[in-house]
């Protein structure tokens, strides 16, 4: 959560409301608020009045403490044909001693003292005179901003949270129905960012790629078959797998993330491709002449082994995955558990529903053929 504006001690404030709220919310941990404060910083107020008594100027005394502490360039070193700047301040033990600060000499401006008389004045000086810097200026060390964070020319606070044992949408969802009781001064917002803001990037690109992805997966099936009803039979997988996957992360406790998401896209490409396999026989058994439902059986006992051997290789190959307990593991397993479980339904479904299926939608074409057999048979039946 970013709180943008100016004051910061406001947005601090604001910060620590939004702590508050969060750590009330199930599944927030390591509620943090960006530290901007706690630096100690030396603070010299100038005594005006006194300076004022003394005829000094403010950038007069400004400019020894400029000296003094961060330093000036009075000029220039050459060695050979390089130049070095020649900076002139006290050294590092004198600049963190405010004893010694407060005893830096401030030079007074010389009065003229004026004789007169009927026809000649003469102006007399007086010598240079010093007085301590501790006499024009007040020294206080106060905590002070630690950083001053910006983004889009604004300042800002971020509160930051990690969320374990639920996903992240609904952790977010529900903080901000909280946030809405939260007063926030005009001129101040809020925004979510950080691992949320990459989600809704994320989920943003897959609303585009998901369903490209399908068209394309469909696209390829009319290109391999020539007619839109087996492939849509073979794409019928897709729905299969998906059932599985979303059962299996059911099932662990995953929640649904963009790697589940990316495991989906994989999965559908598996489950297409073994619906792609057993069609694919059981029309060369029909081009062969084979009847529809020798085809069907045949088919699919014939591309049992092929089927099971693709998704067991599939599926075996993410099981690491899916019990991985280490780095990065909070991306693999959503997506190994959305494979392993969508290929093992996808599979069940491929070798026991995808051959009833087809063999429902061409029952029409085994009708004609019956149909047209006998015609054939009473054709050349003699007459009695």
């Amino acid at each position: 959560m970013k709180v943008f504006g100016d004051d910061l001690d406001t947005l601090l404030a604001s910060g620590k409301q939004i702590g508050a709220i969060l750590e009330t919310i199930p599944g927030a941990q390591d509620v943090g608020i960006e530290q901007i404060t706690g630096l100690p910083l030396l603070t010299i107020d100038m005594d005006r009045e006194a300076m004022e008594r003394l005829g000094l100027n403010v950038s007069d005394v400004q400019e020894v403490i400029e000296v003094a502490i961060g330093g000036k360039q009075v000029g220039d070193v050459f060695e050979g044909d390089r130049r070095h700047p020649l900076l002139v301040r006290l050294p590092e033990t004198l600049r963190t001693d405010l004893a010694a600060l407060a005893r830096l000499p401030i030079e007074i401006p010389e009065p003229r003292r004026s004789s007169s008389s009927r026809s000649v004045s003469t102006d007399t000086r007086v010598g240079p005179a010093f007085v301590p810097l501790s006499q024009v200026a007040n020294f206080s060390i106060a905590p002070g901003p630690n950083q001053i964070s910006r983004e889009n020319g604004k300042r800002r606070v971020v509160v930051t949270a990690n969320v374990r044992g639920r996903d992240l949408g609904s952790f977010v969802a529900e903080a901000q129905e909280r946030m809405e009781s939260l007063e926030i001064p005009p001129g101040y917002w809020m925004t979510w960012g950080g691992t949320f803001e990459q989600l809704l990037s994320a989920a943003q690109r897959l609303r585009i790629v998901v369903p490209l992805s399908l068209l394309l997966i469909l696209v390829l099936l009319f290109g391999t078959f020539g007619n839109v009803k087996d492939s849509l039979l073979v794409f019928s997988g897709v729905p299969f797998a998906l059932t599985g996957g979303i059962l299996a992360i059911l099932l662990r406790g995953i929640p649904l993330s963009i790697s589940a998401g990316v495991g989906f896209i994989a999965l559908s490409g598996v489950a297409v491709l073994n619906g792609l396999v057993m069609i694919s026989f059981i029309n060369q058994l029909r081009q062969a002449g084979t009847p529809l439902s020798e085809a069907v059986v045949t088919g699919s006992l014939t591309r049992l082994r092929p089927v099971l051997m693709t998704a067991l290789v599939a599926a075996l190959g993410f099981v690491p995955m899916a019990l991985a307990t280490g780095t990065g593991a909070e991306v693999q397993r959503p997506l190994a558990t959305v494979v392993i479980g969508g290929i093992l339904s996808s599979t069940a479904l491929t070798l026991l529903v995808l051959p009833a299926i087809y063999r429902w939608v061409h029952s029409d074409v085994e009708e004609s053929d019956s149909r047209g057999s006998r015609r054939s048979i009473e054709g050349e039946a003699p007459a009695l």
